[in-house]
């Protein structure tokens, strides 16, 4: 049988975003087979892409999907087939189906749809860890949040809140402050009038998915042993820098986490995506998806992406 999937066979633009006819793969044990039906784009496609992440060729981009369980390799107890399904942290989401080893999913509560649920996973959950457990959020600490009115921007805005943070927000446009306002945050700054560095009073932590453009900055604003959390870089990567700074600062924390060492395991991640789908369902996280494009338009969603014209997640539906 035959199914078809976005494939890369060299690094570079979006042009290199292929649809293709190709097998029906067959689960090898601990893995599931799962029938798309929403798939999350995310700046780290951006980076397999390019080869900002080299990736061995060709392969299939997309680290998160939602879907159906269509079959099960031998030695799987964590899901069956007509399961409803999604994960984040595994490559191969760009395709009518995708293998993932079954430990990786996780049950979407009937609550969710598939695109409210692909939406969540890998955004949702990097929110989580990065207010939960990078740095745990206390009531009356400060949190500065650049690319507040981005997909994970919002869903920092809105558990930094929960959790009695103040929230501050780099943003470029009123628009997009206003969105950032609604997600929580009390003071929005306009990075393209403003400059944040002279602007914000010191703050106890920084999440920041900028790099390059930003980091000198957040590293000023952080108060005596505060912590820069350096969670992506959509301006491009940080360039070698004196430790010492860091202790001529007031003795300050960097650390360059990814989700994928924040569910570890199979609890860690149940944990995790238990808090998150479950706050969604209940209407206490709300979730901005402002496009969704077909597959055949990976590439698109790509440019719409890399060219900051979006705010909130997009998705691809087959």
């Amino acid at each position: 049988m035959k199914t078809k999937a976005m494939r890369v066979h060299r690094p570079g633009g979006p042009e290199v975003l292929v649809l293709e006819e190709i097998e029906l793969p067959e689960p090898a044990r601990g893995e599931a087979l799962v029938r798309l039906e929403a798939i999350g784009v995310n700046y780290i496609d951006i980076y397999h892409r390019s080869g900002l992440y080299p990736m061995p060729l060709p392969f299939v981009p997309g680290s998160e999907g939602a879907g159906v369980v269509e079959a099960v390799g031998p030695e799987v107890t964590e899901v069956k087939p007509g399961d409803r399904v999604a994960w984040a942290s595994h490559l191969g989401s760009y395709a009518m189906h995708a293998l993932v080893p079954a430990w990786k999913l996780v049950a979407v509560p009937e609550a969710l749809d598939a695109p409210r649920a692909a939406a969540a996973m890998l955004q949702g959950m990097t929110a989580h860890y990065l207010t939960h457990t990078t740095f745990p959020l206390a009531a009356g600490q400060t949190a500065l949040v650049h690319a507040a009115a981005g997909g994970v921007g919002l869903l920092l805005c809105q558990m930094a809140r929960r959790r009695g943070a103040r929230v501050i927000g780099t943003v470029s446009t009123e628009a997009k402050a206003e969105l950032a306002r609604a997600a929580g945050a009390q003071r929005l700054v306009l990075y393209t009038q403003e400059d944040f560095a002279q602007v914000v009073e010191k703050v106890d932590v920084v999440y920041d998915a900028v790099g390059k453009d930003t980091f000198e900055g957040s590293l000023s604003v952080l108060k005596p042993r505060g912590m820069l959390v350096l969670y992506g870089q959509s301006s491009g990567p940080v360039p070698p820098f004196d430790l010492g700074r860091l202790s001529r600062g007031g003795s300050l924390f960097v650390t360059r986490p990814t989700l994928g060492h924040y569910m570890a395991t199979r609890e860690e991640l149940l944990q995790r995506a238990g808090d998150v789908l479950g706050a969604i369902g209940a209407g206490e996280l709300s979730l901005r998806i402002e496009r969704t494009y077909p597959l055949a338009e990976a590439a698109r969603a790509h440019e719409d992406l890399s060219g900051r014209k979006t705010t909130g997640k997009l998705l691809l539906t087959v």
